[in-house]
């Protein structure tokens, strides 16, 4: 007698679902345990179930904070976006361009955003337009060195048949490059991304801004000062959870572009 055939357990996709939960689960019964077992004290480590009530109490507040800093983020991300992209369009064009800006975008990825915030923030007279400066700084250099890495991998033998054709340069690019370098341009999004939520409340922890348009560093901070540790936990499972879904939905966008032709996304 044959068993009863379970094809969602062979599920890819339900597999790279089910999985992480499964673990994220294992990982939170554990904690939970830990923490009744060891009567662990709410103001060092509160507890999954702490931090649960703590989300649903003061979801409201840490909801409308959320936004604060996702508007932040989204902006600076879809700034970082257009600068990166048109960047490295220029680097590709000459080495000599590229060996000439390139380090300035280097130290530009180098040097700590909260060494540099506060200038931004003197500078600017509107606080959300240096959160935004600063985010960007922070999440566009994967997109340049992404995009340029994926412009210059071209296959030598169709670069070779385009310019046998006599293909003019503007061909090689919207035709060759600029496909060739998708998968390279998705892989920098969704470092970006991420990179876009840390700049924006890095930037925010700078700022210090508090009031209605305060985001999560605020309260992050706030919380720390009060000693109300399961509002901090909370506000940093609600960045957390933000920056994975950024992630998805960037290798979403990546698997779909790419699905039908690319052996990246292919199966």
């Amino acid at each position: 007698m044959s068993r009863p055939s379970t094809p969602w357990l062979h599920n890819p996709t339900v597999l790279r679902i089910a999985s992480p939960l499964l673990v994220g689960a294992v990982l939170l019964g554990l904690w939970q345990l830990a923490c009744i077992a060891w009567q662990v004290p709410v103001y060092l480590v509160p507890s999954p179930a702490d931090i649960g009530r703590t989300l649903i109490s003061d979801g409201p507040m840490l909801l409308g904070a959320l936004w604060m800093t996702l508007k932040i983020t989204f902006l600076s991300f879809a700034l970082a976006v257009v600068i990166g992209t048109l960047a490295a369009f220029v680097f590709v064009q000459s080495r000599l361009v590229e060996a000439s800006l390139f380090p300035y975008a280097i130290l530009l990825q180098v040097t700590p955003v909260v060494a540099i915030a506060p200038l931004i923030i003197i500078w600017c007279s509107d606080t959300t337009l240096a959160l935004v400066i600063c985010a960007t700084l922070v999440a566009v250099f994967p997109i340049i060195a992404n995009t340029v890495l994926g412009l210059r991998s071209v296959n030598p033998g169709l670069l070779n048949l385009f310019r046998l054709n006599r293909a003019s340069r503007w061909q090689v690019l919207l035709r060759l490059r600029i496909p060739s370098a998708l998968p390279c341009f998705f892989a920098g999004l969704r470092i970006a991304s991420g990179l876009a939520l840390i700049g924006a409340v890095v930037a925010e922890f700078v700022a210090g801004t508090g009031g209605t348009g305060a985001g999560l560093a605020y309260q992050i901070l706030q919380a720390g000062f009060q000693l109300n540790i399961p509002r901090l936990f909370a506000a940093l499972v609600l960045i957390a959870l933000t920056g994975v879904a950024l992630f998805s939905l960037m290798a979403l966008l990546a698997r779909l572009s790419l699905r039908h032709w690319h052996e990246s996304e292919l199966g």
